[in-house]
């Protein structure tokens, strides 16, 4: 059978039903949580992730290490 190709587009995180503003909050909530339990240092990459974020940047357009600066 002939079929033409269908069209491609990626889904960005609001079509897959991911919310930035609710993201963001979730990395905030984490970073406050780790901070309570004495893990300031594990809380530092969910404030990375938070500040790239905040910065207007998509988390799929640059590499996890890149994210937090590893």
């Amino acid at each position: 059978m002939h079929q033409r190709p269908g069209k491609y587009k990626s889904a960005s995180m609001s079509e897959a039903g991911i919310k930035p503003m609710a993201l963001l909050t979730f990395f905030k909530e984490c970073k406050r949580a780790l901070v309570r339990a004495g893990k300031a240092d594990d809380a530092f990459y969910f404030e990375q992730i938070e500040d790239y974020l905040q910065s207007g940047k998509d988390l799929r357009s640059e590499s996890i290490n890149h994210i937090l600066g590893l």
